[in-house]
């Protein structure tokens, strides 16, 4: 059950690369850079875009809907409105595209249709029974009047924040082609009040400044509320989400389970089997020579006494990998104190729990630590270390922490990131802190289940 870190731990990270993460340091504050910035345009292409794309997915929407729905008294109506919703579903589609380009949005494919039945009737009911389907047709009914006040407002500021901080170069158009001194302000039969003089050209293009500063900021609050849409209605449903992760963390136990299976008798039959066909054979000859030489005989049968300590010996220690006796006897803090006295470094191993975790998860934070504990023994070159495990409300806590070189790393297809695989298929998280250098601190959190009361 041992994991291997493989390069884990000292090798492949160099001081002065791990903690860089190469973020670009901007000597212009975000503010200030934010209007002439590629993100800040995307986003008001994607506002300008969905105006119209609005219109027609809402014109499509109403029309067909309303179609299907007058047709319903006749079976004409079912296929129309199959029809309406895919229709929703291929600009749903469209739109996680649209949010993709512009927006950086990343939102996976909603569940796919489940067709039980061959032919058009079959994927018709399959379109109108889909939850996909309907929330497709939803999203087209909300984007439209949102879309129409985002356009209005992007537009708005954008064009008064460019056109005001522009105006000391176009003011001259007014005496020039208008007959007018200039930007009118304010206007009555009696009295009007015109941006003029170089003061006010001055606070006007000011104003224009702070306009166009706050413009990108407003866009971005206003695509918010359509990365929200666009998640929420187009994305798969958090039950198929669900669905989705519980079958990746069935296939997860299932080559797991599988994997101990192989493992278990890949011991049996290069360990134990293989000592107890050794001794057999041993015992057998020490039997023919019994009568013609006791003594050879008597010293074959010493050495075969040897083996079965040693077959024993394996034995127990597979039993012990299989689940061991003290864990079921004695519970987490004794077990760990087992595994933690066979470690190569000192351990000091604390456990503050009032009750005891279902069996199944005991069992897995006691291999967790184990196979933490052969990582420290096999590739930390540490001098102390600790394991403290806890519970907070309905989750189970361990930390496993040396004093070794560090650089350990779960995503780098180590021992680590199986660890990991195997905490996530219970609900559990795994995380390493472990810096160049040292000192490495995996933290495993585990769902808190109570062992049930039975009779």
């Amino acid at each position: 059950m041992a994991t291997d870190y493989g390069q884990g731990y000292g090798f492949g990270s160099e001081p002065g690369f791990r903690g860089d993460t190469g973020a670009r340091r901007h000597r212009v504050p975000a503010g200030l850079r934010a209007p002439f910035e590629a993100r800040g345009w995307r986003e008001f292409g994607y506002v300008l875009l969905g105006l119209p794309i609005s219109i027609l997915l809402f014109t499509y929407a109403v029309t067909m809907v309303s179609l299907g729905a007058g047709l319903l008294v006749t079976f004409l109506g079912v296929p129309v409105l199959a029809a309406a919703l895919a229709g929703c579903r291929g600009f749903g589609a469209m739109e996680r595209a649209r949010a993709r380009a512009l927006l950086g949005l990343d939102v996976a494919d909603p569940e796919p249709l489940r067709v039980r039945k061959r032919g058009a009737m079959g994927w018709m009911g399959a379109v109108l029974k889909s939850g996909a389907s309907w929330r497709s047709l939803l999203y087209a009914l909300l984007q439209f009047p949102w879309a129409v006040f985002s356009f209005v407002v992007a537009v708005n500021f954008w064009a008064v924040g460019w056109a005001m901080l522009t105006y000391p170069l176009w003011f001259w158009v007014f005496p020039m082609y208008a007959g007018q001194d200039g930007l009118q302000l304010y206007g009555d039969e009696t009295h009007r009040v015109y941006l003029d003089n170089p003061f006010e050209i001055a606070v006007t293009a000011l104003v224009g400044l702070l306009f166009t500063l706050a413009t990108p900021w407003i866009v971005r609050a206003l695509t918010t509320v359509d990365r929200v849409m666009v998640h929420g209605l187009l994305g798969p449903s958090r039950l198929a989400t669900r669905v989705v992760e519980l079958e990746s963390d069935r296939g997860v136990v299932v080559d797991t389970a599988a994997a101990d299976l192989r493992r278990i008798e890949r011991d049996l039959h290069d360990g134990a089997q293989a000592r107890l066909v050794t001794l057999a054979m041993d015992l057998g000859l020490a039997k023919e020579k019994l009568r013609e030489d006791p003594r050879a005989a008597a010293v074959m049968v010493e050495e075969a006494h040897g083996e079965v300590k040693t077959a024993l010996q394996e034995l127990r220690d597979l039993a012990r990998g299989i689940h061991p006796a003290v864990l079921t006897d004695r519970g987490l803090d004794a077990a760990l104190s087992s595994v933690a006295s066979r470690c190569t470094v000192p351990v000091r191993v604390e456990v503050d729990l009032a009750e005891r975790p279902a069996s199944a998860i005991e069992g897995i934070a006691y291999f967790t630590v184990s196979e933490l504990l052969q990582n420290v023994s096999k590739h930390a070159r540490a001098t102390a270390a600790a394991v403290e495990v806890w519970r907070v409300e309905n989750r189970l806590l361990i930390q496993v922490v040396d004093n070794g070189v560090g650089g350990a790393d779960a995503t780098a297809g180590s021992g680590l990131a199986g660890l990991a695989e195997r905490l996530d298929a219970v609900d559990g998280i795994l995380v390493v802190d472990s810096p160049a250098g040292g000192p490495t601190r995996v933290t495993a959190e585990l769902p808190w289940r109570s062992e049930p009361v039975t009779g």
